[in-house]
């Protein structure tokens, strides 16, 4: 009976056997391209990839613990990987992995290790923790070479199924390429293949604006997993993790190649073939000209040592500057210096231009004035105003950096000229239907402060100002109630010349651009435009070019407008003792710009104090050539101990010196 069931299978179903021990099922693998690369408006590499050879591990569907223990011991005989960081259960993994280790462990246990209290046995998983916790008790001793062979075992066990991890990239040598290439027959999975790093050609000093790309070990950021994996990315790709890299992921990191891998019943990889062999990533052409860009950051970091060997950077942690054309929104330059107030030590941080506050002082006062002409308070033809202090029951008096009584009355061109915070006081209070009896009572509309920072917010304000780099923050708005629920009046008198709300120095580029180019408020950007990759690695055709993008038109007049420009002039070419930016008057051809002061404090998270040391932020917003301008510049210098140097005049004059020069201004 047993013979004519034997034959019987044979006969009938022997082929359907022999089938099933043939068949294969066919699946499709991804490989990464190599991703775009960023160039700065004249063509200069910014950012590309250095190719590296590397040792790469495919992992198959049915591989064992024991046959990974096996390939690594036999790679490392050829490879010298660099130990990581590794746990006792990391460490226990590899040892218990050896063939026959694991069932000796088991037989060495205490019997409480295998079965529960009723005598029934545990499950496979619990015991296995279990023969863990017996190797991590008879104490690890691994050498420097199972140290190598315990990561590299670590890292292939991880792999997913099918997926591909690299094990050496990095110092890999000639000997060891041809050795483990020799081998490759007793080493499956193991394959040479190439890895990349970013590098950077032209320096650092736009790396931060440019941002970072993970690691293979980092991968997908966990807040993004399930959003990118459900985009067809796997857990350990490389991505784009802060910045450009981020906000231009799906262009910088191209397509996918995909292999089309047949498996065998066994789960084996019998055979593979290249169906598609992707396309490298798009290119970035930014706005910047990275030999521009490395003046203003060498300008910048000449004026700040000034400050610092001047001695008023005790508490000051940096300065920025951000360089645009106010007619298309495109960043010419943006730089930011970083100061550790407890080392001393400074870096680069461009990125400050977009996700620092500051209160930003008179530098606002061209918006104060719009907003004061455009609610109907003061007009073209009708702007002067007493310049008299502001006196409030309880608080110091409110008034000018000049002596009360220089000046009797001023008008808005003056009063820009001279930067009056008594005659941006008396806008505030006209705005607000304020009824004032000095040193006894101030009644404001209960809207003023929504009022003010409507028009500011026009202009670019306290909002988003859009720029396509991720991370952007806004402006800080301060409170317009106090304790007792009453209108924070005073604070709305200081709002008006810029000494209470905070603002990016994005923002602040965009509302001199928006008054530069006669009302339009642009959205900034950096990327010019996108191209493709050609085969051989070099530039391919255009597939995208930013186009400029007005946000608003804000609503004033051309009349309105010319109040503030000339004002704005007068800063810089005016005569007279309290003129405030003449330092830029020699500049050829002329600019326009505005000056700001504010009172600040140190605050050290280390040490919170409820009497923070004071200090000063001085600030600058300008804009040329003032006949038709196709530069507007922000800077700032936040939490000096003296206002005394000019350092954001100085700073602006050597621009604007580089950018006529580069530009053929004359």
């Amino acid at each position: 009976m047993l013979v004519g069931q034997l034959a019987y299978l044979q006969i009938v179903y022997g082929g359907k056997f022999q089938a099933e021990v043939n068949r294969t099922d066919k699946t499709v693998m991804t490989g990464s391209v190599p991703r775009g690369m960023i160039y700065d408006s004249k063509g200069r590499l910014l950012v590309g990839n250095s190719t590296q050879n590397a040792i790469t591990y495919t992992k198959s569907g049915s591989v064992k613990s024991t046959d990974i223990y096996q390939i690594v011991n036999r790679l490392t005989k050829y490879l010298t990987v660099e130990k990581t960081n590794l746990t006792s259960r990391d460490k226990a993994d590899y040892i218990l992995s050896a063939p026959g280790k694991s069932a000796k462990v088991i037989k060495q246990m205490p019997k409480s290790y295998r079965v529960n209290s009723s005598g029934d046995a545990l499950t496979s998983t619990k015991i296995y923790a279990n023969e863990v916790k017996y190797v991590e008790q008879q104490g690890i001793h691994l050498n420097d070479k199972d140290l190598q062979r315990a990561t590299l075992f670590k890292k292939m066990s991880s792999a997913y199924s099918l997926s591909t991890v690299f094990l050496k990239d990095k110092d890999l040598t000639a000997k060891e390429i041809a050795e483990v290439s020799e081998h490759l027959t007793e080493l499956p999975g193991i394959s040479i293949g190439s890895n990349w790093e970013r590098d950077y050609p032209q320096g650092t000093s736009i790396e931060s604006i440019i941002g970072g790309v993970s690691t293979e070990q980092q991968g997908i950021p966990d807040d993004e997993l399930n959003t990118m994996l459900a985009s067809g990315y796997s857990r350990n790709d490389r991505v784009g993790t802060s910045y450009l890299e981020k906000s231009y992921e799906s262009i910088l990191s191209g397509t996918k190649s995909k292999r089309e891998v047949q498996v065998g019943s066994n789960n084996q990889i019998k055979k593979s073939k290249v169906v598609y062999k992707g396309q490298k990533g798009g290119n970035l052409n930014l706005t910047i000209d990275s030999s521009f860009q490395k003046k203003v950051q060498d300008a910048l970091n000449t004026q700040y040592s000034a400050a610092k060997a001047a001695g008023i950077t005790q508490y000051s942690d940096g300065a920025y500057v951000v360089a645009m054309n106010p007619k298309t929104g495109a960043i010419l330059a943006m730089a930011g210096v970083h100061n550790n107030t407890k080392t001393g030590k400074t870096s680069e941080d461009a990125l400050g231009v977009i996700n620092r506050t500051f209160v930003m002082g008179s530098a606002v006062k061209g918006a104060t004035v719009l907003g004061a002409m455009m609610d109907g308070v003061i007009s073209p033809s009708n702007n002067t105003l007493a310049d008299e202090p502001i006196y409030l029951p309880g608080t110091p008096v409110k008034k000018s950096v000049y002596p009360i009584g220089t000046f009797s009355s001023l008008s808005a061109v003056q009063a820009l000229q001279f930067s009056s915070n008594e005659y941006m006081m008396a806008l505030a209070m006209k705005e607000a239907n304020a009824d004032y009896t000095p040193n006894t009572h101030i009644r404001m509309d209960s809207d003023i402060f929504s009022k003010l920072r409507g028009y500011f917010n026009q202009f670019g304000l306290g909002v988003k100002t859009g720029i396509d780099i991720s991370g952007e923050t806004k402006g800080i708005e301060g409170a317009t109630l106090n304790s007792a629920g009453e209108l924070k009046t005073g604070s709305a008198l200081d709002l008006s010349y810029g000494n209470y709300d905070a603002y990016t120095l994005i923002e602040m580029a965009q509302y001199i651009s928006t008054i530069a180019n006669g009302g339009y408020r642009m959205k900034p950007y950096i990327v010019q435009s996108i191209q493709k990759t050609k085969d051989d690695g070099t530039k391919g055709a255009l597939t995208s070019v930013t186009q400029p993008k007005v946000l608003n038109k804000v609503g004033f007049t051309n009349d309105e407008l010319d109040v503030v420009k000339r004002g704005m002039y007068a800063a810089v070419h005016g005569s007279g003792y309290w003129t405030t930016a003449t330092r830029l008057a020699d500049i050829k051809p002329a600019v326009a710009a505005k000056t700001g002061t504010a009172q600040s404090f140190y605050y050290d998270p280390d040490n919170p104090s409820s009497d923070p040391p004071e200090t000063i932020t001085t600030s600058l917003v300008s804009f040329g050539p003032y006949s038709d301008p196709n530069i507007a510049m922000a800077i700032v210098f936040p939490n000096l101990t003296s206002e005394s140097g000019s350092y954001p005049q100085l700073l602006a004059k050597q621009i604007y010196t580089d950018y006529y020069k580069m530009t053929g201004q004359k």
